[in-house]
């Protein structure tokens, strides 16, 4: 175990992290890709994959709570396949990047911040970009912030939540949940978001980032940062992004699941009001869900592809 004190460049105190050893991701399946790790501020870093020519147009998969990387391997060799380059970060807080270790040092401009130095860091334009979850709210600031940088949107079992919205119950229990449980079970919160079952190997790959509680102030500090009132510190920047997206004009195609409770519904405002999703396809993933990657990671793949052969 590494432990590390830095100082965030935005804050005044120190920002304490722990990098999870490596031995911890020696036995992964299906996931032996070559690992990158960008310095995102105050020497916290970053880790990503990737795969594909080096000269490919890139493609970003941001993955969301309380997953990683991993959650996109049957996406990656599609894509590289079909001559992109592909790129899955890994969170601050999650997979192999390193992790603050207190609740109060994860905020959604902070991961913002740090999303959008990794994507300085290694110069990236004409990208194209798929968020699901937390991967969609962090993706789209940036998509609103710096239009120009993405040439096509994916948005897959996501949301960019402004606190105008209707209460959803499941999210309030999601909170509460990750605030008080004693518990945070990972591999079965993977399970119960997944239709197909996962393989005792593929749970463990999903506990691996987190060798113990002090490691999981990520996972147990986004559900707490979803806007749920107009009093939430991410209404108001979340509410300026949904302006700019209002103006978004290239591709922005959603890609939701049948079978997620959580964000049903959630394509209906992406398709009424971004100009880029007027007149471009989008799916519906049949029997999957709220981890429609590991349901239909191959075919969700293939709906990039296609569309981007299309236009």
């Amino acid at each position: 175990m590494d432990t590390f004190t830095k100082k965030h460049p935005d804050e005044s105190g120190p920002l304490a992290c722990l990098r999870t050893p490596a031995d911890r991701f020696s036995r992964l399946i299906g996931f032996d890709y070559p690992v990158g790790f960008i310095d995102v501020g105050g020497g916290v870093r970053m880790a990503y994959i990737a795969a594909g020519p080096a000269d490919g147009q890139p493609i970003v998969l941001l993955h969301g709570e309380p997953t990683w990387g991993y959650l996109y391997r049957h996406m990656i060799a599609p894509l590289a396949d079909a001559g992109y380059r592909v790129l899955a970060p890994d969170l601050v807080g999650f997979g192999r990047s390193d992790k603050p270790t207190r609740i109060a040092d994860h905020s959604t401009q902070r991961h913002v911040d740090w999303m959008r130095a990794w994507f300085d860091a290694l110069g990236l334009t004409d990208a194209v970009f798929f968020g699901q979850d937390w991967g969609a709210l962090i993706g789209l600031r940036l998509v609103a912030e710096q239009p120009a940088r993405f040439s096509r949107v994916f948005v897959g079992n996501g949301f960019l939540l402004t606190g105008d919205e209707p209460a959803r119950f499941l999210i309030g229990v999601w909170r509460a949940f990750a605030q008080y449980s004693p518990l945070f079970p990972v591999g079965a919160m993977l399970q119960a978001g997944t239709r197909r079952w996962l393989s005792r190997a593929e749970r463990a790959a999903y506990v691996a980032p987190f060798p113990d509680a002090r490691y999981m102030a990520g996972p147990r500090a986004l559900p707490r940062l979803l806007p749920v009132s107009p009093g939430d510190p991410a209404h108001r920047p979340n509410r300026a992004a949904w302006t700019a997206l209002e103006t978004f004009e290239s591709p922005f195609h959603t890609c939701f699941s049948d079978g997620d409770p959580v964000t049903r519904g959630g394509a209906k405002p992406f398709r009424e009001r971004v100009p880029g999703a007027a007149s471009v396809s989008h799916k519906t993933v049949a029997g999957a869900g709220h981890f429609l990657q590991e349901d239909a990671g191959e075919e969700i793949a293939h709906f990039m592809r296609d569309c981007a052969l299309r236009s």
